[in-house]
């Protein structure tokens, strides 16, 4: 250590006359000592006052440039040094010398600044507002044969693309091209990973989604794919699932889902395709994903259904009941889910026996699961009478449903219970559904849904409540009264907050439980008709007129 004392004296006269052979001499003195004993060797350069001195040191056209950015690299790799450096002003000079032609001066200026900001956020947004990615982006494209620098730019890629303040600007630069180019060139498996670790951040990104498949990342992707479905060594499997992660992520940019779509003639398309009927899990997951993904838009969706796709994710499904790979569930079940989504598609696919298969995972004790099937069901049955009734007759089902709808710690899977509970008797307005709901003890759901904080969730609620007042009152009422659905529709009649279809239903529920004696009695306990004279007067014309009626319905029968 008295070495490194008397060093960084002479460092600090010869510094302040130039005097370049001095320096050297001190900066080899300060490596050896960083190499020795890091973590000392730095408390002591920080302790005698020597990083204000460095600034000065990081010249462009010095000999020793290198040493002093490899110096304050090596420094930097502890965390109590990294802001006395930024104290000290090294960012500025650092940034300054990343023009320069020296390519170690560039590898030592790199490590630097990586090293400085090493896991802070604020200091990458420094570096990203300083105009650092333009530059770095400019490097890898004039130094890509060179191993060292490449990684360098690669490590600064990972940090600086978490940050989402630096999308836009990699979108302003070809990056999307140099790492297409580079992965291209590559053939060591680490190397590939480097690329990936940088190209998964930035493809979250739409526009730098369109900027890699325009620079031929997909081609590169199904290489990839192609060489190691068939591999069992850790690497290969490694490789095989971020690629075909990748594909996925590619495929959520709606750009770049519909150019590699190509009206679904694209060989992209077609070969993901070929990934459903695969052995491997891995591609299974990846190509029912990638449907789920190419199936956001009508024409796709109208499409797909048309060319088979539904009995390719049947049959993936029907080989995942018994197998339970749970992804693989979820993945199909939610590209069958946006395949129902257009008019036309749902009597296509409840004829294909969509629903069939679907019901075969009723016993699935797994959430995600049970949220996917939900859904892709209430897709199904939308504006379809005959499935909805056939469905909301299915005992299993709806006592299935009612389980779910109590589902406390999975709000989503509470949720969707409820809202296909309600479409089964929205759509079906059959007397024989309705009792099987009531049978099933879903009316007090329905109750509590109407006074969801989603008000499409209310609405179809109270039509689902008015359906089954109109349809089976009698066997509706204990329910009704246990529920107290007319304290329910009190409060949302009350409440200013309630939208005009809300209080549109509620009135239209109240006059159809009139007929029932108990529900009556409640009716007028509440003095409901003063709530309703006020709706008179409601901006809704049609509030304001079902609010006469009503009005009218209360005081003939008070």
């Amino acid at each position: 250590m008295d070495n490194l004392s008397d060093a960084l004296e002479k460092l600090k006269l010869a510094s302040s006359d130039s005097a370049t052979d001095s320096v050297e001499g001190c900066l080899d003195c300060l490596l050896k000592a960083l190499a020795n004993n890091n973590t000392e060797a730095s408390m002591k350069i920080q302790e005698m006052a020597v990083l204000p001195l460095l600034p000065g040191l990081l010249k462009p056209e010095s000999s020793y440039t290198p040493k002093v950015a490899n110096i304050i690299a090596e420094l930097a790799k502890n965390e109590f040094i990294r802001s006395p450096c930024v104290e000290a002003g090294l960012i500025p000079p650092l940034i300054q010398l990343l023009n320069s032609s020296d390519q170690e001066v560039l590898l030592q200026t790199g490590r630097a600044l990586g090293n400085i900001c090493y896991d802070s956020h604020s200091l990458q947004a420094q570096l990203i507002n300083m105009g650092v990615i333009p530059t770095l982006v400019k490097l890898l494209g004039i130094h890509s044969h060179n191993t060292a620098l490449t990684e360098m730019c690669l490590i600064a890629f990972g940090n600086l693309a978490e940050l989402e303040s630096s999308k836009e600007q990699f979108a302003s630069t070809n990056i999307a091209e140099e790492l297409v180019r580079l992965f291209q060139k590559q053939t060591e498996h680490e190397k590939k990973e480097m690329i990936f670790e940088v190209l998964a951040p930035l493809a979250e990104n739409d526009a730098i989604k369109l900027q890699l498949v325009e620079a031929g990342l997909v081609e590169c992707l199904l290489q990839v794919v192609a060489q190691t479905v068939d591999g069992e060594r850790e690497e290969d499997i490694a490789q095989l699932k971020t690629a075909s992660d990748l594909m996925v992520l590619l495929l959520l940019g709606d750009e770049s889902m519909q150019k590699l779509f190509e009206g679904g003639k694209g060989s992209v398309f077609q070969r993901v395709l070929s990934w459903i009927p695969s052995h491997n899990h891995q591609l299974q997951l990846a190509g029912a994903l990638a449907i789920a993904n190419f199936a956001r838009n009508d024409g796709n969706c109208i499409h797909m259904v048309d060319t088979g796709i539904v009995q390719k994710l049947l049959d993936l499904l029907d080989r995942h009941v018994e197998e339970g790979n749970v992804t693989v569930q979820h993945a199909a079940l939610s590209a069958l889910r946006n395949l129902a989504i257009p008019v036309v598609n749902k009597s296509k696919m409840l004829s294909a026996g969509v629903a069939d298969v679907v019901l075969k995972f009723l016993q699935s004790e797994m959430p995600p699961v049970q949220f996917k099937l939900l859904g892709t069901l209430r897709m199904l049955i939308d504006t379809q009478a005959e499935a909805a009734d056939q469905l909301g007759t299915n005992g299993k089902l709806v006592e299935r449903l009612v389980e779910w709808c109590e589902a406390k710690d999975h709000a989503g899977v509470m949720g969707e219970s409820n809202r296909l509970l309600s479409a089964l008797i929205r759509h079906s307005k059959s007397k024989e559904v309705v009792r099987t709901v009531i049978q099933g003890g879903g009316v007090k759901h329905l109750v509590t849904m109407a006074t969801s904080e989603h008000m499409i969730m209310q609405n179809e609620a109270l039509v689902a409540l008015g359906l089954i007042a109109a349809l089976d009152l009698v066997a509706a009422e204990k329910d009704f009264v246990g529920a107290s659905l007319v304290s329910v529709l009190h409060k949302l009649l009350s409440d200013e907050r309630s939208a005009p279809e809300i209080k549109y239903n509620s009135m239209i529920l109240i006059c159809a439980v009139m007929g029932s004696e108990p529900l009556h009695k409640e009716v007028q306990s509440l003095a409901f008709i003063d709530v309703v004279s006020k709706l008179r007067a409601h901006e809704n014309k049609t509030v304001s007129h079902q609010a006469s009626l009503t009005e009218q319905r209360l005081t003939a029968q008070s």
